[in-house]
């Protein structure tokens, strides 16, 4: 089955001192991390379109455009989404966006590409 914009994937996220910038050594103040802001994206867009590949496949970020626009304290309860917005080939393009308390803490865009997951992986052990 091909894929098709309009995939999606949410969840939401309470912010932990492991969420840090401190934990994640990007800054010095005790509020969620840019690193980790991609981090959660990453896994939105991964969720997309996992359900949909057959059990070879895979996908691999290869490209993120992220602004992170507001801070979120340890305890904040933020929302992810991605939503899959265009399909060329093997490259999807997906529009992200967290928020809090329906504020935009982050938006951006993340490219990922379908791969074969095996022969990926050889790829990465040579």
């Amino acid at each position: 089955m091909p894929l098709e914009p309009g995939l999606a994937a949410s969840f939401d996220h309470t912010v932990g001192p492991g969420d840090t910038a401190i934990a994640f050594g990007s800054g010095d103040v005790p509020v969620l991390a840019t690193p980790r802001v991609l981090a959660l994206v990453e896994r939105a867009t991964f969720g997309a379109v996992a359900a949909e590949l057959t059990d070879d496949l895979t996908t691999v970020g290869v490209r993120v455009e992220l602004d992170h626009l507001l801070p979120s304290a340890v305890g904040a309860l933020v929302h992810i989404e991605a939503v899959l917005e265009q399909v060329d080939g093997r490259r999807l393009t997906y529009g992200v966006r967290v928020t809090q308390a329906a504020r935009t803490v982050a938006a951006g865009t993340v490219v990922r590409i379908i791969v074969t997951r095996e022969r990926f992986l050889r790829v990465v052990g040579s």
